[in-house]
């Protein structure tokens, strides 16, 4: 099984080419065996791209936008999808991939058995751990919200109370 990765090596977008360049990066520094693909160049490989990546995960315009990420013929996700597995450390699973031997990827899936079973039953399944993530990380970022906001109060407070005593003093000056 080969990993297919569709890039566009002519992109003008900055951010698709730090993308392509993070799942490459990534494969390669993990040893995964993969196939880069370029769509700029070549009409089949963007044609194939195209008509393989399934519907709901085409955006608006229905035109997906590189990296896309195949296991051979299975789609396996863009972008997010890949950056979400590799945050929830799952990434094998979601390549479609057996991980190698010792790895944690090994011990959290033979725990549960839940990759197999999410990759079998949809997207759906597999979203759920990271919108309970994005929530997790979204209650962490407002109470760092909320302290920053207490800092800049306490900072505001000091000022205010500072120019206040400096206002009695200039009148005194005056008078």
């Amino acid at each position: 099984m080969v990993i297919k990765v569709f890039v566009a090596t002519s992109s003008g977008s900055i951010a698709i080419r730090k993308k392509q360049q993070e799942v490459v990066g990534f494969l390669e520094a993990n040893k995964i065996d993969f196939k880069e693909l370029d769509i700029a160049g070549d009409e089949d490989n963007r044609r194939w791209m195209r008509e393989n990546v399934p519907g709901e995960k085409k955006p608006q315009n229905g035109i997906p936008l590189p990296p896309q990420i195949f296991n051979e013929e299975q789609y396996c996700g863009d972008f997010d999808s890949f950056f979400s597995a590799k945050e929830e450390n799952i990434i094998y699973s979601f390549l479609g991939l057996a991980p190698p031997p010792g790895s944690k990827g090994t011990e959290k899936a033979e725990e549960s058995g839940e990759n197999e079973a999410q990759k079998e039953g949809g997207e759906d399944a597999g979203s759920l751990p990271g919108a309970q993530k994005k929530e997790e990380e979204g209650e962490t970022a407002t109470e760092e919200t909320e302290e920053i906001t207490k800092e800049e109060e306490e900072g505001e407070a000091e000022e205010e109370e500072a120019e206040g005593e400096e206002e009695p003093g200039e009148e005194g000056e005056e008078s």
